[in-house]
């Protein structure tokens, strides 16, 4: 189990660039098997999912090859599948397995894959991935920790989701451009990295029409074809460094992105006393000499995201005042709160309401990553942390006290080269396979 030790107390300051957005490339891995020709896909993000799904294709017979000029370039062919169950052990534990049904069924009419694992944030039940299968005309049954469709054939129809879902919307996509007749999807997700997927199955040849709106369109097409494709800027990892520069009072430019897709974060930092300046590719975010406080409710897109709650909650946390912060669309979200409380934090749990009381700083504490995001906000919130020797201006502590975030590996799920690139800003992070190399450590060089 790996761990991030973490000093924190100094603004972070400079330049990061934005890898390819995690989940839009999860989609798009599971589309380029589709076709029987080769497709080449850029700016894929190397994170633990992304590792875990490339293997999970290539078990089945799949060509995977990275490119030895751009380790984030990737060559795919599917022509040569030979097995239509996925059981890697890697698949099993990320949530974006799921996107092999659709993908699967709508080659081959057939798919078995394990039930999907990632990180736990309470009930997210497949039923409309179930709901949008069976009115294609697939058989849908779950035993043994998989899940298996089967059709005889695909047709179009006419789905309307109960509830808003990214991944129903997604896979239900994947198994309708192949399917016969038109399909359309009423109350779909309008998430960047859905209409990314839909971009790049259009790339293949499909007809979807309306991604990005909450009616999407689709006429089947008898076969895809191959293509080359560059994946979108990961709007979560942008974000976090958004809330990082606001965290620690520091100046961050935050490079390769498209700032129409962090409106809603941009907009709250400015609430929050934030000086946001924004470019063509890319967004500045410059902290105030406060955080001033303010209330959030997570949406599904262009709503304030889920995946960014707790970077704005360990933010408010330092806030002039009392926040709320209301989650909407996942029912366990807040396990992280007891982890800040550790540091210092002033906050407490309502049903799906968190009530932030400002301190005036966080002090280090060992920590918890409990999920991908909950565990880049403990590392925020820890590089933002002063020690007591910094706090006292005591003699007493003679070398700096540091953070432990512990589950560093939950944190790679979905940032790539995270304490690298914090590093690159002058945060002072390093990343550990266990206690004992910490034990080697020369801590005293972050004095």
């Amino acid at each position: 189990m790996s761990l991030y030790l973490v000093h924190g107390g100094k603004p972070l300051k400079g330049e990061v660039e934005i890898s390819g957005a995690k989940n839009a490339a999860l989609g798009i891995i599971a589309a380029s098997i589709m076709t029987d020709e080769t497709v080449v896909i850029h700016n894929v993000p190397m994170v633990s999912d992304i590792k875990a799904m490339l293997n999970a294709i290539a078990s089945i017979g799949a060509f995977v090859e990275q490119s030895k000029d751009d380790p984030h370039t990737y060559t795919i062919n599917g022509s040569r599948i030979n097995n239509m169950i996925v059981e890697t052990e890697q698949i099993k534990k990320i949530r974006a397995s799921y996107y092999l049904i659709g993908a699967l069924l709508g080659k081959y009419n057939e798919a078995q894959v394990p039930l999907p694992g990632g990180c736990d944030l309470g009930t997210r039940g497949i039923d409309q991935h179930e709901k949008g299968f069976s009115a294609l005309g697939a058989r849908v049954g779950i035993s043994n920790g998989f899940i298996s469709v089967k059709a005889d054939r695909l047709y179009g129809t006419h789905i309307y989701f109960d509830k808003v879902s990214v991944g129903a919307t997604i896979n239900v996509m994947l198994a309708a451009v192949l399917a016969e007749g038109k399909t359309v999807i009423e109350s779909a997700a309008k998430e960047p990295h859905v209409v990314d997927i839909a971009n790049f199955l259009n790339s293949m040849g499909a007809n979807i029409r309306g991604a990005g709106t909450d009616n999407i369109r689709i006429t089947g097409v008898p076969k895809l074809h191959a293509s080359e494709y560059t994946i979108i800027p990961d709007q979560i990892e942008a974000g976090t460094f958004m809330m990082a520069a606001a965290i620690t009072g520091g100046d961050i430019l935050v490079k390769n992105i498209i700032p129409k897709h962090m409106d809603c974060v941009t907009g709250k930092l400015r609430e929050m006393n934030c000086r946001v300046e924004e470019y063509d590719d890319s967004i500045r975010v410059i902290a105030g000499d406060y955080i001033r406080h303010t209330n959030v409710q997570t949406h599904p897109y262009p709503g304030f995201p889920t995946d960014m709650q707790p970077l704005i909650t360990v933010t408010l946390g330092l806030a002039d005042g009392m926040s709320l912060v209301t989650e909407t669309v996942f029912d366990n979200r807040f396990r992280y709160v007891d982890e800040i409380r550790n540091m210092g934090a002033k906050m407490s749990v309502t049903g799906t309401t968190i009530n932030i009381n400002s301190v005036p700083n966080y002090t280090p504490a060992n920590v918890n990553a409990c999920d991908l995001r909950a565990g880049a906000a403990l590392v925020i919130a820890a590089l933002s942390a002063k020690s007591p020797r910094e706090l006292e201006d005591s003699p007493i502590f003679d070398v700096p006290m540091c953070s432990i975030i512990e589950q560093a590996e939950l944190v790679e799920r979905g940032y790539e080269y995270f304490d690298e690139k914090l590093r690159a800003l002058g945060g002072y992070i390093y990343r550990f396979e266990n206690r004992e190399d910490i034990a080697k450590f020369n801590i005293k060089q972050f004095a």
